[in-house]
């Protein structure tokens, strides 16, 4: 029966990997978002003063900067998993390509909105108006190796993460069609 259905309703389900990007995204602002208020509010209390908080900040910044990559890549991991889950939910079949679908939708739509403030220029760089995306820890004009490891690990664990949450999506369903042919 699960075959039969799967081979009339499977394959990718382009707007249920839509609504995962959407949960992806929402999650991921979220999270950094309290990952921001934390670290603030660790490093006020650990100095005296704002000009303290300044200069521990400077001498910590290679450390700082290797947190906030690490920082990154776990938000990005747990926010595509979300994604991934909510359009294997949704979509029922193969939660592995509705995961990569999911990560295929942000990688178009982040693409749409470079091509578009390239052609457009900074003034309507709609990402750096809203705020609240995690970004990587480099500079834009700073386009260095470093940052393009960055920029891969960050793909890489934004993909994982939502393959996996396509299949643990998808896994509920499993679940259910188990009970049901049970009975």
């Amino acid at each position: 029966m699960v075959s039969r259905q799967k081979e009339r309703y499977g394959g990718i389900k382009w707007g249920s990997a839509f609504f995962g990007w959407l949960t992806a995204t929402g999650a991921s602002v979220i999270l950094t978002g309290l990952l921001l208020a934390v670290g603030t509010a660790v490093g006020l209390a650990a100095a005296e003063d704002i000009s303290d908080a300044q200069g521990q900040t400077g001498q910590n910044a290679g450390e700082l900067g290797l947190a906030g990559a690490i920082s990154l890549l776990v938000v990005l991991l747990i926010a595509y998993y979300c994604g991934g889950y909510v359009a294997g939910r949704m979509a029922r079949f193969n939660g592995l390509r509705q995961g990569a679908a999911v990560w295929i939708w942000a990688v178009v739509i982040t693409a749409a909105i470079a091509i578009a403030t390239a052609a457009l220029g900074d003034k309507y760089n709609v990402l750096d108006r809203v705020g609240g995306f995690p970004q990587l820890p480099v500079s834009s004009d700073d386009a260095t190796t470093g940052a393009i490891i960055a920029l891969a690990l960050a793909l890489v664990a934004a993909l994982i993460g939502a393959i996996l949450g396509g299949l643990a999506g998808m896994r509920f369903h499993r679940k259910v069609d188990r009970a049901g042919l049970d009975r």
